[in-house]
């Protein structure tokens, strides 16, 4: 057995990881853009805590075939989870396709070290990603539940996602919200590496303006979700792990479309649009979809989140995953992670009940 493991917490090492963490994310099939070194490493200089990095490795003779992206917290529970945080849709761990059940054991093995009085907490997995391995080889107390819904749609040409909406009027509306778009002359651009800087940040600026004066994610208006943009996607793009196109109306950028790209699997990540699009009656929704579906491989994703819009494609909904995983000695961690998600789901039914109760009222 030539496997061994390393715990690196060091960040100016974790930079140095690029071409070894690139050639293990290549060789995972489960991967995704979530997953990609200058995804992970942009946003712990954007979001970490100096003195919490903990990245388990696994080689063989030298070779990364293993690799866990984790940091060290302390609220709510000593835990270990993934890095991303909450502007990744995916969490999960690296594990070579060639290697087998040895290569498993090593990494839960280095995990279970690592741990140590922490909770092991690895949130958002996917169905069938890596980590799910790690969880099944896991010999201490271990629990699955649920995570956030995505909704997903197959890698189709837009011709084949629009014969799968459920009336011919319906598929009409569509194309002819896609002549729509030819008549007004929206003509698309793919973003060069070098242009990447500029373009991004010229898609918040329009992501800013289309959400002005409505409830819009904090976070992507911050400095430091900017630099985590603009720092990550440019390699990205470079590798083909992510396409940035920009939309043009009459030589003006009214939109930015960011996309990420992995071997099984595409979405959509974040976009901005000028209201003037809206203005000429253009459907936003349908305009970018159909550019995504020019890069999607596997799946096309919707990511996260339940919005009515995305339920007009009649996509799948995929339930993502998080793996709590304690050792004997914390076990006590173990059930309090649970008491606590079962309290929030009984809080957000009591929500739900209220607000239909509520409604009932007033009407």
């Amino acid at each position: 057995m030539t496997y061994t493991t390393e715990l690196v917490t060091d960040e100016h090492t974790f930079a140095a990881l690029s071409p070894d963490w690139a050639r293990l994310y290549g060789s995972c099939s489960t991967a995704t853009p979530f997953q990609s070194h200058p995804w992970l490493h942009s946003w712990w200089l954007s979001y970490g805590d100096p003195g919490r990095l903990r990245l388990v490795l696994v080689r063989d003779r030298g070779e990364l075939v293993a690799a866990a992206p984790l940091m060290r917290v302390h609220r709510p529970l000593p835990a270990l989870v993934p890095l991303g945080g909450a502007i990744s849709d995916y969490g999960d761990v690296l594990l070579d396709d060639e290697r087998g059940e040895q290569a498993v054991a090593a990494l839960t093995d280095g995990l279970a070290a690592a741990a140590r009085t922490a909770l092991i907490d690895l949130r958002e997995v996917r169905p069938g990603g890596a980590a799910e391995r790690i969880y099944d080889h896991w010999p201490g107390p271990r629990r699955r539940v649920t995570d956030s819904l995505c909704l997903e749609l197959p890698a189709a040409p837009m011709p084949d996602l629009i014969a799968r909406l459920p009336s011919a009027k319906s598929q009409q509306r569509v194309r002819a919200k896609l002549r729509k778009l030819t008549a007004l002359g929206v003509e698309r651009h793919l973003v060069e590496p070098d242009e990447v800087d500029k373009a991004l940040r010229r898609l918040l600026e329009l992501h800013q303006l289309q959400w002005q004066g409505r409830k819009v994610t904090s976070e992507h208006l911050r400095p430091r979700f900017c630099d985590h943009l603009v720092r990550s996607v440019g390699p990205m793009v470079a590798s083909g792990d992510a396409v940035v196109t920009e939309f043009r109306l009459d030589d003006d950028v009214v939109a930015v479309d960011l996309t990420l790209l992995s071997r099984r699997l595409a979405g959509g990540y974040l976009y901005g649009a000028h209201p003037c699009l809206r203005e000429r009656k253009a459907d936003v929704a349908v305009m970018l979809l159909d550019a995504c579906t020019e890069h999607a491989r596997g799946t096309l994703s919707l990511l996260r989140g339940n919005e009515p819009y995305k339920h007009h494609w009649r996509p799948e909904p995929v339930v993502n995953r998080r793996l709590l995983l304690a050792r004997r000695r914390t076990a006590p961690l173990l059930a309090a992670a649970l008491c606590s998600v079962a309290a929030r789901r009984r809080g957000k039914e009591l929500l739900r009940r209220w607000k239909e109760h509520d409604g009932g009222g007033r009407s």
